[in-house]
């Protein structure tokens, strides 16, 4: 995920399957466990974070949705879209040469070559990402240490889970039918380009953006899409979102929990290496986390509306601090890590408690605050790359015999940075605005997006024929529409079971 555009180099065929001298095993076992735990964000960290958000109607399909996204984009992702996020990027033909135009450049370096990794030999020979192999610092001809299979699956978790963030703006109304056509789409022509864009070595990662683990590809882009997505949609019912109180929070503690720990491999595996780089991303991490958690707290109580600490609160600073720091995980010290964790809270604080109040942003029902936590957080954190990376810490020692890090305003002296990481922010921001209004306007021609009121009123037993919490003693449903009101459901029963329906 490391992309400096100073050392990216074409890539060389990579050695036959059969031979895996390049395999480092410790390497590679790092590499599948921070996989596994980014995976365990989602689900079922994010399921379970998000259920405990929501209405007790609504937890069903808050868990469906996130688990039915996490399945639909490993489909995507192993079919075609890898390849357009970490492959050859479409524009470069056999004997192409960066140009001098700008313009010609982006949109040459801008997405892959779809394609399959789905052989035997894809999945176990080198890996290798074009753009990015003379950068690595591992065996030749790639500079990897780890088989394909690592790399697929640990970049499928960070896409799986991107469009899981921003389903939280959108919870409660979207269809469900809606939801499964659009996220493929989305991870095909937003996601893949996000990646390639910033990590499979195009236009902006050759100009010198840093973005060490999605700061923009994953929670900007979050941030921006699912704002985009609330306003398309349209708002919950009046009466739900006058009371969108939270039904668990010891679910939230858990969920939350486990997207804070599991943050150790979404930071710590972005070096490809078990390396020293790897263990300064993830003190980066709790160190940001820490801060931004207690700096949240802190504005609570000093000039939130009840001045006392929440336990929402700290969530919300956890997270802000989690996705502040995702970008410059392994480019800052602790005393940047510290610094961007509380500016970033304070900013998202801030724009929570003030910007909500104004009537554009009134306008969108952004159910969990995405834009904030997520986007506004996201934005800022990736800007701060350019204000607090410092070259000292070094991510590999050993490419072209120099040491590769980035340099940022304080410690580095290169306040320029802060310019690109802002363009290539802009670049995200209009980009996945655009790809999902275009998605959800085409899909709005064949289906409504937002389900029925009727449906709103009812919940999970209307849209499932399932309840989280069904009645012990039987359940009574009402069913506007359906010509007749449910009998009493035994325990244990679904709604199919008694309206007839198959099993």
């Amino acid at each position: 995920m490391l992309h400096l555009t100073m050392h990216l180099l074409a890539a060389a065929t990579p050695p036959n399957a059969s031979d895996q001298g390049y395999l480092n095993t410790g390497d590679n076992a790092w590499q599948m466990t921070a996989a596994t735990f980014v995976a365990l964000m989602s689900v079922p960290g994010l399921a379970v974070l998000f259920a405990g958000l929501v209405q007790k109607k609504w937890v069903v399909n808050t868990m469906m949705m996130t688990f039915s996204g996490f399945a639909v984009v490993l489909l995507v992702w192993v079919l075609w879209a890898y390849k357009m996020g970490f492959g050859t990027p479409l524009g470069h033909g056999a004997n192409w040469k960066a140009s001098s135009d700008p313009i010609t450049n982006f949109f040459a370096n801008f997405v892959g070559n779809p394609g399959t990794v789905l052989s035997g030999p894809t999945l176990t020979r080198q890996a290798s990402i074009p753009l990015v192999n003379g950068g690595m610092p591992g065996p030749a001809p790639t500079g990897f240490a780890l088989p394909q299979a690592s790399v697929v699956y640990f970049q499928f978790v960070f896409a799986a889970i991107t469009p899981l963030l921003f389903l939280g703006s959108v919870l409660s109304r979207i269809k469900f039918k809606v939801w499964l056509i659009f996220v493929p789409l989305w991870t095909t022509f937003a996601y893949a380009v996000n990646a390639m864009l910033l990590w499979g070595g195009g236009y902006w990662a050759q100009q010198g953006a840093a973005d060490y683990s999605g700061g923009y590809v994953i929670h900007l882009a979050a941030g921006v899409s699912g704002f985009v997505a609330a306003a398309m949609i349209g708002p919950r019912l009046k009466r739900d979102r006058d009371r969108a109180i939270p039904h668990s929070l010891p679910l939230v503690a858990i969920g939350g929990g486990i997207v804070w720990l599991g943050w150790n491999g979404f930071n710590g595996g972005d070096p490809y290496f078990a390396s020293a780089n790897a263990a300064t991303a993830i003190v980066n991490t709790n160190m940001a986390t820490v801060a931004a958690l207690m700096t949240w707290v802190i504005w609570d109580m000093v000039a939130g509306p009840a001045k006392k600490p929440t336990f929402l609160g700290a969530i919300n600073g956890m997270v802000v601090g989690l996705v502040a720091i995702t970008p410059s995980a392994g480019y800052v010290n602790g005393a940047g890590a510290l610094m961007i964790g509380a500016i970033d809270s304070t900013i998202v604080w801030m724009a929570w408690t003030y910007l909500s109040r104004a009537r554009f942003m009134k306008r969108v029902d952004d159910a969990m605050g995405i834009i904030y936590t997520h986007g506004i957080a996201g934005f800022f954190g990736g800007i701060m790359v350019g204000v607090f990376a410092d070259p000292s810490v070094v991510v590999y020692h050993s490419v072209s015999g120099s040491p590769i890090a980035v340099k940022g305003w304080i410690f580095g002296g290169y306040p320029k940075q802060i310019l690109i990481q802002f363009l290539a922010a802009v670049t995200i921001i209009m980009w996945d605005a655009l790809v999902t209004f275009l998605i959800l306007k085409v899909i709005s021609l064949f289906t409504p997006l937002r389900l029925t009121d009727a449906e709103l009123e009812i919940g999970d037993l209307a849209v499932h024929d399932e309840e989280a919490y069904p009645d012990s003693e039987g359940v009574s449903r009402a069913l506007p529409g359906y010509g007749e009101t449910m009998p009493v459901m035994p325990a244990g029963a679904t709604a199919s079971a008694v309206v007839g329906g198959g099993a």
